[in-house]
């Protein structure tokens, strides 16, 4: 069992790295993400460093983008996203514990459930996104 909180870069490197391999090799997500992201999984996991650095490391803001217009357009559902923390939770839970472990999978909860509710409503509108 894991005995360290996520407290550095390190970290967060390992916790994405390892995340989005089982994501691209994850049968039900792994076409979808493989197909968007193509040859840019380098550019792609370094967008990811920076944003979770960002929210779990609070006092290193390095990402300054908005992370769901990417996502806006995705072909998925409920399932989809059920998948993506199962994952998240996962991964988190093998390799951390504590208060910044517990923050990743709570924080990947509420954006899980935003994104899903954003891309439902686009969906069922064909309402285009505001980028």
């Amino acid at each position: 069992m894991p005995q360290k909180d996520i407290e550095n870069l390190e970290d967060i490197q390992l916790l994405v790295d390892s995340f989005y391999q089982k994501i691209r090799e994850n049968d039900l997500l792994g076409d979808i993400f493989n197909n968007v992201i193509q040859d840019r999984w380098p550019q792609h996991l370094k967008k990811m460093y920076s944003f979770w650095q960002t929210v779990l490391l609070e006092e290193e803001r390095t990402y300054f983008g908005a992370p769901f217009p990417p996502h806006a357009k995705l072909p998925v559902k409920a399932q989809h996203f059920d998948e993506w923390l199962r994952l998240w939770h996962e991964t988190v839970d093998g390799y951390f514990c504590g208060i910044r472990a517990d923050e990743a999978k709570w924080r990947g909860n509420k954006m899980a459930a935003l994104f899903l509710h954003k891309i439902e409503y686009y969906q069922s509108r064909g309402a285009q996104s505001l980028l």
